[in-house]
Protein backbone atom coordinates (compact mmCIF):
# COMPACT_ATOMS: atom_id res chain seq x y z
CA UNK A 1 0.00 0.00 0.00
CA UNK A 2 1.25 3.55 -1.16
CA UNK A 3 0.61 6.63 0.90
CA UNK A 4 2.46 9.69 0.55
CA UNK A 5 4.79 11.60 3.75
CA UNK A 6 2.29 14.18 5.65
CA UNK A 7 2.80 17.26 4.63
CA UNK A 8 3.93 18.99 8.29
CA UNK A 9 5.44 16.39 10.88
CA UNK A 10 3.61 15.20 13.24
CA UNK A 11 5.17 14.67 16.88
CA UNK A 12 4.71 11.88 19.24
CA UNK A 13 3.61 14.42 22.09
CA UNK A 14 3.62 18.41 22.56
CA UNK A 15 1.90 20.95 24.41
CA UNK A 16 -1.21 22.71 24.27
CA UNK A 17 -0.46 26.46 25.19
CA UNK A 18 -3.35 28.79 23.97
CA UNK A 19 -4.95 32.76 24.58
CA UNK A 20 -5.56 31.76 28.77
CA UNK A 21 -2.47 30.49 29.26
CA UNK A 22 -0.59 33.13 27.57
CA UNK A 23 -2.53 35.59 29.20
CA UNK A 24 -1.80 33.67 32.42
CA UNK A 25 1.87 34.11 32.11
CA UNK A 26 1.78 37.99 30.94
CA UNK A 27 -0.65 38.79 33.82
CA UNK A 28 2.43 37.40 36.37
CA UNK A 29 4.67 39.02 34.51
CA UNK A 30 2.98 42.62 34.80
CA UNK A 31 3.08 41.45 38.80
CA UNK A 32 5.05 41.98 41.14
CA UNK A 33 6.70 38.40 41.40
CA UNK A 34 8.55 36.72 38.55
CA UNK A 35 10.45 34.28 40.58
CA UNK A 36 9.35 32.55 43.47
CA UNK A 37 6.07 33.77 44.82
CA UNK A 38 1.89 33.31 45.21
CA UNK A 39 1.17 31.94 42.28
CA UNK A 40 3.72 28.84 42.99
CA UNK A 41 1.58 28.95 46.41
CA UNK A 42 -1.69 28.75 44.36
CA UNK A 43 -0.24 26.30 42.16
CA UNK A 44 0.77 23.74 44.92
CA UNK A 45 -2.71 24.67 46.46
CA UNK A 46 -4.20 23.07 42.94
CA UNK A 47 -1.70 20.51 42.67
CA UNK A 48 -4.01 19.47 46.83
CA UNK A 49 -7.26 19.72 45.28
CA UNK A 50 -6.55 17.75 41.79
CA UNK A 51 -4.72 14.50 43.74
CA UNK A 52 -6.20 14.92 47.28
CA UNK A 53 -2.85 14.84 48.36
CA UNK A 54 -2.17 16.65 51.58
CA UNK A 55 0.96 18.57 50.48
CA UNK A 56 2.64 19.60 47.19
CA UNK A 57 5.39 21.23 46.94
CA UNK A 58 6.63 22.93 43.79
CA UNK A 59 10.14 22.23 42.28
CA UNK A 60 12.30 23.36 38.90
CA UNK A 61 11.59 19.71 37.50
CA UNK A 62 10.53 16.32 37.89
CA UNK A 63 13.88 15.09 38.53
CA UNK A 64 14.49 17.67 41.21
CA UNK A 65 10.96 16.45 43.10
CA UNK A 66 12.80 12.47 42.45
CA UNK A 67 16.41 14.09 44.08
CA UNK A 68 14.61 15.86 46.16
CA UNK A 69 11.92 12.95 47.86
CA UNK A 70 15.00 10.68 48.59
CA UNK A 71 16.81 13.30 50.20
CA UNK A 72 14.11 14.02 52.43
CA UNK A 73 13.61 10.65 53.54
CA UNK A 74 17.00 10.32 54.69
CA UNK A 75 18.32 7.80 52.07
CA UNK A 76 22.54 8.19 51.18
CA UNK A 77 25.57 6.28 50.73
CA UNK A 78 24.82 2.00 51.48
CA UNK A 79 21.21 2.15 50.95
CA UNK A 80 19.62 0.88 47.91
CA UNK A 81 16.46 1.09 45.99
CA UNK A 82 14.37 -0.59 44.07
CA UNK A 83 14.06 0.71 39.93
CA UNK A 84 11.51 -1.22 37.22
CA UNK A 85 14.39 -1.23 34.03
CA UNK A 86 11.28 0.54 32.19
CA UNK A 87 11.68 4.07 33.02
CA UNK A 88 13.56 7.35 32.50
CA UNK A 89 16.57 7.45 33.51
CA UNK A 90 15.75 10.21 36.14
CA UNK A 91 13.81 7.44 38.31
CA UNK A 92 17.01 5.71 38.78
CA UNK A 93 20.00 8.89 38.79
CA UNK A 94 17.84 10.56 41.99
CA UNK A 95 19.25 7.47 43.86
CA UNK A 96 23.00 7.69 42.79
CA UNK A 97 22.42 11.49 43.33
CA UNK A 98 22.45 10.67 47.07
CA UNK A 99 25.08 8.24 47.22
CA UNK A 100 22.54 5.01 46.73
CA UNK A 101 22.55 2.22 44.99
CA UNK A 102 20.32 0.81 42.23
CA UNK A 103 18.42 -2.64 41.86
CA UNK A 104 16.44 -2.72 38.66
CA UNK A 105 13.27 -4.76 38.72
CA UNK A 106 11.96 -6.50 35.77
CA UNK A 107 8.50 -5.79 34.41
CA UNK A 108 5.64 -6.96 33.05
CA UNK A 109 6.49 -7.35 28.75
CA UNK A 110 3.26 -6.02 27.75
CA UNK A 111 2.30 -3.07 30.19
CA UNK A 112 5.43 -1.89 31.20
CA UNK A 113 4.42 -2.17 34.45
CA UNK A 114 6.53 -3.54 37.79
CA UNK A 115 4.21 -5.54 39.46
CA UNK A 116 4.69 -6.22 43.09
CA UNK A 117 6.40 -9.76 42.57
CA UNK A 118 8.94 -8.24 40.57
CA UNK A 119 9.97 -6.00 43.44
CA UNK A 120 9.59 -8.54 45.72
CA UNK A 121 12.39 -10.80 44.07
CA UNK A 122 15.03 -8.45 44.17
CA UNK A 123 14.02 -7.39 48.05
CA UNK A 124 14.60 -11.33 48.42
CA UNK A 125 17.89 -10.78 46.99
CA UNK A 126 18.33 -6.66 48.16
CA UNK A 127 16.33 -7.19 51.58
CA UNK A 128 18.58 -3.99 53.00
CA UNK A 129 16.70 -1.78 50.22
CA UNK A 130 15.14 1.07 51.96
CA UNK A 131 12.76 2.46 48.97
CA UNK A 132 10.67 1.39 46.42
CA UNK A 133 10.23 3.43 43.25
CA UNK A 134 6.88 2.28 41.10
CA UNK A 135 6.21 3.93 37.62
CA UNK A 136 2.84 5.26 36.82
CA UNK A 137 4.09 3.95 33.33
CA UNK A 138 2.40 5.72 30.10
CA UNK A 139 -0.76 6.94 32.63
CA UNK A 140 -1.11 3.41 33.68
CA UNK A 141 -0.35 3.10 37.97
CA UNK A 142 0.68 -0.12 39.12
CA UNK A 143 -0.49 -1.90 41.99
CA UNK A 144 0.54 0.90 44.66
CA UNK A 145 -2.00 -1.10 47.31
CA UNK A 146 0.24 -4.28 47.39
CA UNK A 147 3.20 -2.37 46.44
CA UNK A 148 2.80 -0.20 49.99
CA UNK A 149 1.73 -3.77 52.06
CA UNK A 150 5.34 -5.12 50.95
CA UNK A 151 7.51 -1.94 51.81
CA UNK A 152 6.24 -1.85 55.36
CA UNK A 153 7.02 -5.73 55.61
CA UNK A 154 10.52 -4.66 54.35
CA UNK A 155 10.36 -1.35 56.42
CA UNK A 156 11.00 0.56 53.22
CA UNK A 157 9.84 3.56 51.49
CA UNK A 158 7.49 3.92 48.66
CA UNK A 159 8.12 7.01 46.33
CA UNK A 160 5.66 7.44 43.59
CA UNK A 161 6.85 8.16 40.00
CA UNK A 162 3.46 9.46 38.81
CA UNK A 163 5.52 12.08 36.12
CA UNK A 164 3.13 9.92 33.51
CA UNK A 165 0.01 9.91 35.34
CA UNK A 166 -1.48 13.07 36.54
CA UNK A 167 -5.40 12.64 36.28
CA UNK A 168 -5.34 8.74 36.37
CA UNK A 169 -6.73 6.76 39.08
CA UNK A 170 -6.17 3.20 40.21
CA UNK A 171 -8.11 0.48 42.33
CA UNK A 172 -11.44 2.03 43.20
CA UNK A 173 -11.13 5.14 42.22
CA UNK A 174 -8.04 6.24 43.97
CA UNK A 175 -5.87 9.32 42.30
CA UNK A 176 -2.71 9.15 41.23
CA UNK A 177 -0.49 11.17 43.27
CA UNK A 178 -2.87 11.05 46.53
CA UNK A 179 -0.25 9.52 48.34
CA UNK A 180 -2.92 6.50 50.08
CA UNK A 181 -0.30 4.08 49.33
CA UNK A 182 3.19 6.01 48.97
CA UNK A 183 5.15 7.81 51.26
CA UNK A 184 5.82 10.50 48.23
CA UNK A 185 4.38 10.90 44.91
CA UNK A 186 6.70 13.14 42.16
CA UNK A 187 5.04 15.07 39.28
CA UNK A 188 6.70 16.33 35.76
CA UNK A 189 5.31 19.37 34.38
CA UNK A 190 7.70 18.61 30.79
CA UNK A 191 5.71 20.14 27.90
CA UNK A 192 5.16 16.17 26.59
CA UNK A 193 3.54 15.36 30.12
CA UNK A 194 -0.13 16.39 30.67
CA UNK A 195 0.04 19.71 32.20
CA UNK A 196 2.41 22.04 30.38
CA UNK A 197 4.72 24.35 32.65
CA UNK A 198 7.43 24.87 30.36
CA UNK A 199 9.43 22.60 33.45
CA UNK A 200 8.94 22.31 36.50
CA UNK A 201 7.56 19.29 39.07
CA UNK A 202 6.86 18.73 42.25
CA UNK A 203 6.47 16.45 45.41
CA UNK A 204 3.49 15.24 46.78
CA UNK A 205 2.47 13.50 50.15
CA UNK A 206 0.51 13.27 53.03
CA UNK A 207 3.40 13.64 55.78
CA UNK A 208 3.86 17.21 56.78
CA UNK A 209 7.34 17.28 58.01
CA UNK A 210 8.58 15.30 55.03
CA UNK A 211 6.78 18.07 52.85
CA UNK A 212 8.68 20.40 55.11
CA UNK A 213 12.05 18.89 54.77
CA UNK A 214 11.44 19.00 50.67
CA UNK A 215 10.31 23.02 50.55
CA UNK A 216 13.79 23.54 52.84
CA UNK A 217 15.98 21.56 50.61
CA UNK A 218 14.15 23.27 47.51
CA UNK A 219 15.93 26.34 48.90
CA UNK A 220 19.48 25.80 49.80
CA UNK A 221 18.61 24.23 53.05
CA UNK A 222 17.35 27.58 54.41
CA UNK A 223 14.91 28.43 57.16
CA UNK A 224 13.51 31.76 57.61
CA UNK A 225 13.11 33.37 60.88
CA UNK A 226 10.62 35.68 62.13
CA UNK A 227 13.11 38.97 61.70
CA UNK A 228 15.22 39.57 58.53
CA UNK A 229 17.57 36.68 59.28
CA UNK A 230 17.41 33.42 58.28
CA UNK A 231 19.86 30.40 58.91
CA UNK A 232 20.72 27.30 56.50
CA UNK A 233 20.73 24.57 58.55
CA UNK A 234 21.93 21.62 55.77
CA UNK A 235 23.35 21.35 52.85
CA UNK A 236 20.22 22.36 50.18
CA UNK A 237 19.44 23.39 46.10
CA UNK A 238 18.22 26.09 44.15
CA UNK A 239 14.87 23.89 43.19
CA UNK A 240 12.30 26.42 43.33
CA UNK A 241 10.04 27.06 40.36
CA UNK A 242 9.38 30.29 39.10
CA UNK A 243 5.67 32.28 39.06
CA UNK A 244 6.28 32.42 35.51
CA UNK A 245 6.26 28.44 35.32
CA UNK A 246 3.36 28.30 38.07
CA UNK A 247 1.18 30.72 36.20
CA UNK A 248 1.04 28.55 33.03
CA UNK A 249 0.94 25.78 35.64
CA UNK A 250 -1.83 26.98 37.09
CA UNK A 251 -3.62 27.94 33.96
CA UNK A 252 -2.96 24.44 32.20
CA UNK A 253 -4.59 22.49 35.58
CA UNK A 254 -7.57 24.50 34.88
CA UNK A 255 -8.06 22.15 31.35
CA UNK A 256 -6.34 19.19 32.75
CA UNK A 257 -10.21 17.61 32.41
CA UNK A 258 -10.58 18.70 28.90
CA UNK A 259 -7.14 17.53 28.36
CA UNK A 260 -7.46 13.88 29.93
CA UNK A 261 -10.85 13.63 27.97
CA UNK A 262 -9.28 14.30 24.60
CA UNK A 263 -6.21 11.69 25.32
CA UNK A 264 -8.50 8.39 26.28
CA UNK A 265 -10.75 9.86 23.01
CA UNK A 266 -7.89 9.71 20.83
CA UNK A 267 -6.58 6.43 22.34
CA UNK A 268 -10.12 4.89 21.88
CA UNK A 269 -10.20 5.73 18.61
CA UNK A 270 -6.87 3.77 17.73
CA UNK A 271 -8.44 0.77 20.05
CA UNK A 272 -10.93 0.51 18.05
CA UNK A 273 -9.23 1.22 14.69
CA UNK A 274 -6.40 -1.84 15.85
CA UNK A 275 -9.49 -4.22 16.37
CA UNK A 276 -9.26 -5.10 12.26
CA UNK A 277 -6.81 -6.78 9.90
CA UNK A 278 -4.21 -6.39 9.21
CA UNK A 279 -3.66 -4.65 12.86
CA UNK A 280 -5.10 -7.66 15.44
CA UNK A 281 -2.93 -10.19 13.99
CA UNK A 282 0.34 -8.25 13.91
CA UNK A 283 0.44 -5.84 16.46
CA UNK A 284 -0.67 -5.58 20.19
CA UNK A 285 -1.95 -2.62 22.17
CA UNK A 286 0.42 -2.43 25.41
CA UNK A 287 -2.85 -1.60 27.98
CA UNK A 288 -6.39 -0.79 27.51
CA UNK A 289 -6.74 0.31 30.94
CA UNK A 290 -9.46 2.94 31.83
CA UNK A 291 -8.37 4.30 34.83
CA UNK A 292 -5.09 5.41 32.81
CA UNK A 293 -4.81 9.15 31.74
CA UNK A 294 -3.31 7.99 28.11
CA UNK A 295 -0.02 9.86 28.72
CA UNK A 296 1.40 7.50 25.69
CA UNK A 297 -0.15 5.13 23.65
CA UNK A 298 2.11 2.27 23.00
CA UNK A 299 2.33 -0.67 20.60
CA UNK A 300 3.94 -4.12 20.09
CA UNK A 301 4.98 -5.70 16.85
CA UNK A 302 5.94 -9.36 16.38
CA UNK A 303 9.58 -8.68 16.93
CA UNK A 304 12.64 -6.14 17.28
CA UNK A 305 13.03 -5.94 13.29
CA UNK A 306 10.00 -5.34 12.50
CA UNK A 307 9.48 -2.50 15.23
CA UNK A 308 12.97 -1.00 14.04
CA UNK A 309 11.42 -1.23 10.08
CA UNK A 310 8.35 0.80 11.80
CA UNK A 311 9.86 3.21 13.14
CA UNK A 312 12.29 4.15 10.05
CA UNK A 313 8.51 3.88 7.29
CA UNK A 314 6.81 6.38 10.27
CA UNK A 315 9.79 8.78 10.01
CA UNK A 316 9.83 8.42 6.13
CA UNK A 317 6.04 9.99 6.52
CA UNK A 318 6.57 12.75 8.91
CA UNK A 319 5.46 11.07 11.63
CA UNK A 320 7.59 11.01 14.97
CA UNK A 321 6.68 7.92 16.87
CA UNK A 322 9.61 7.13 19.78
CA UNK A 323 10.43 4.40 21.96
CA UNK A 324 9.72 5.00 25.79
CA UNK A 325 12.14 3.37 26.89
CA UNK A 326 15.33 1.48 26.66
CA UNK A 327 15.74 -0.35 29.94
CA UNK A 328 18.15 1.93 31.79
CA UNK A 329 20.47 -0.67 33.04
CA UNK A 330 21.35 -0.58 29.55
CA UNK A 331 23.23 3.18 29.78
CA UNK A 332 26.99 3.14 29.75
CA UNK A 333 26.63 4.78 33.38
CA UNK A 334 24.68 1.77 34.64
CA UNK A 335 27.00 -0.78 32.62
CA UNK A 336 27.62 -3.96 34.86
CA UNK A 337 24.62 -3.74 36.45
CA UNK A 338 23.21 -7.15 38.20
CA UNK A 339 20.32 -6.76 36.74
CA UNK A 340 21.58 -6.46 33.03
CA UNK A 341 18.80 -9.63 32.17
CA UNK A 342 15.15 -8.58 32.61
CA UNK A 343 13.62 -10.74 30.36
CA UNK A 344 10.20 -8.93 30.66
CA UNK A 345 12.21 -5.10 30.35
CA UNK A 346 13.66 -6.74 27.29
CA UNK A 347 10.35 -8.51 25.29
CA UNK A 348 8.98 -4.81 25.89
CA UNK A 349 11.84 -2.48 25.20
CA UNK A 350 12.20 -4.60 21.39
CA UNK A 351 8.86 -4.50 20.23
CA UNK A 352 7.43 -1.13 21.91
CA UNK A 353 7.14 1.45 19.77
CA UNK A 354 4.52 4.81 21.38
CA UNK A 355 2.29 6.54 18.57
CA UNK A 356 1.19 10.18 18.79
CA UNK A 357 -0.76 11.12 21.19
CA UNK A 358 -1.88 14.60 22.70
CA UNK A 359 -4.90 16.28 23.18
CA UNK A 360 -4.18 19.23 20.35
CA UNK A 361 -3.65 15.94 17.66
CA UNK A 362 -6.51 16.25 14.82
CA UNK A 363 -8.47 13.55 14.17
CA UNK A 364 -7.17 13.81 10.61
CA UNK A 365 -3.57 13.50 11.86
CA UNK A 366 -4.36 10.69 14.08
CA UNK A 367 -6.19 8.90 10.82
CA UNK A 368 -3.20 9.42 8.62
CA UNK A 369 -1.24 8.08 11.39
CA UNK A 370 -3.58 4.37 11.35
CA UNK A 371 -3.37 4.54 7.67
CA UNK A 372 0.54 4.72 7.79
CA UNK A 373 0.29 2.04 10.07
CA UNK A 374 -1.39 0.07 7.95
CA UNK A 375 0.40 0.73 4.77
CA UNK A 376 3.66 -0.56 6.67
CA UNK A 377 1.91 -3.61 7.62
CA UNK A 378 0.48 -4.51 4.09
CA UNK A 379 4.17 -3.07 2.36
Amino acid sequence: MEIDPYPSVIPYGRQWIDESDIAAVVETLRSDFVAQGPKVAAFEAALREVTGAGYAVAVSSGTAALHLSCLALGLGPGDCGIVPAITFAATANCLRYVGAEVAFCDVDPRSGLASPERFSEVLRRRPEAKVLLPVSYSGSVPDLASLSKLAKEAGAFVIEDAAHSIGASYGEGTPSGACEHSDAAILSFHPVKHVCAGEGGAVLTNDASLARRVRTLRSHGIEPREDWSYDQGELGYHYRMTDLQAALGLSQLSRLPEFIARRRELAKRYQNAFCEEPFVSRIQIATEDEQSSRHLFVIHFRNEQERRAAYAFFHRHNVRVQVHYMPVYRHSYYEGSESRLCSGAEAFYATCLSLPLYPLLKDEEQEYVIQCLRAFLES
